[in-house]
């Protein structure tokens, strides 16, 4: 009834006033039950505003001529010209496209690899051969770029490394693995899964241990084989996992790591081995030109940005598996 509205306003901001004050107590409770998970908290997020966020201020040092004595703040404002000078170097182009290929293949080479590698090591039933052979797979990547550069100039090298002197040896011509442009290309994908193939199964592997064992008991009880119980059963169980590290990866497309290249390549194929984070080595820390490598990597993190949201919009549309 009409005379009855302030006596139900009355109730309605009553009842809002004890149901805030409820869900007040319980968060405060919640938090003082669990506060040493909160504290467990605090030095990861201490970290990331340590180094990730604060940090970020040195990107206006991409729309400033920068002068280390004047320090970033002090520095004259440029605008955009640094990134106009980025677009006109027929060089930038070339190690963008450089780093783009390389990833590209690592993608479709490197990425299946932990995926096959993860569902090979779920199927062996010997318990102390499974674990021997997680072991021996983890190892390589615990080994820095620096000595599994210096071990493939040893096995690969054309004139003394091992493999060519046994090519030699058995009457085959020597295979130029680090000075051919094709073969270095084949050889920085292929020490590229070497290292990390075994690593990377362990999220896969955790991801198989999730799936219910009631499943593939039913599947044989249909008659169903150890193939078909992979294809049925164990790929659609690990999916999303796939799926979520599929789009990190292709957020990965625009930025490369620095030590792989480096190690690897040499001057006879700069033409395929120059990518994004050795130009800017190149151009920031020998030439001394900070503002052009602080605005070659800012492109880079937001072309990454995008390839990153894009994917996941894919991912999402498609098979409705996404971050967010």
């Amino acid at each position: 009834m009409p005379g009855n509205e302030p006596a139900m306003d009355k109730t309605l901001v009553a009842q809002y006033t004890i149901r805030s004050s409820v869900l007040k107590k319980s968060k405060r409770f919640i938090a003082s039950q669990d506060w040493q998970l909160y504290a467990l908290l605090f030095l990861p997020m201490l970290y990331f505003l340590i180094f990730k966020y604060i940090p970020m201020y040195g990107v206006t040092i991409a729309f400033k001529e920068f002068n280390m004595f004047q320090g970033v703040w002090k520095s004259p404002w440029v605008g955009l010209d640094a990134f106009r000078e980025i677009f006109l170097m027929k060089d930038f182009y070339k190690v963008l496209r450089n780093t783009v290929l390389l990833n590209l293949l690592d993608l479709l080479v490197s990425f299946p690899a932990p995926i096959v590698l993860a569902v090979l090591l779920n199927e062996i039933r010997i318990k102390w051969f499974k674990k021997g052979a997680q072991t021996i797979l983890y190892l390589p990547h615990f080994i820095s770029w620096v000595i599994i550069g210096g071990m493939v100039y040893q096995l690969l090298s054309t004139n003394t490394g091992l493999v060519n002197i046994l090519l030699k040896s058995s009457g085959v011509k020597a295979i130029p693995f680090l000075t051919e442009p094709v073969y270095w290309v084949i050889t920085y994908v292929g020490s590229g899964v070497w290292q990390n193939a075994g690593w990377g199964t362990i999220i896969y592997l955790a991801a198989l241990a999730g799936i219910n064992k009631e499943l593939y008991e039913a599947a044989e009880v249909d008659g169903a084989g150890r193939l078909r119980k992979i294809w049925n059963i164990t790929l659609p169980g690990i999916k999303p996992t796939i799926m979520i590290l599929l789009i990190i990866n292709i957020g990965h497309m625009a930025s490369i790591g620095f030590e792989r290249p480096f190690v690897l390549g040499n001057p006879l194929v700069t033409d395929v081995s120059d990518v994004i984070s050795t130009f800017v080595y190149k151009v920031g820390v020998q030439s001394a030109r900070f503002t052009i490598a602080t605005a070659i990597g800012l492109f880079q993190a937001v072309v990454g940005l995008i390839f990153l949201l894009s994917s996941n919009y894919i991912s999402k549309k498609v098979t409705d598996q996404g971050i967010w």
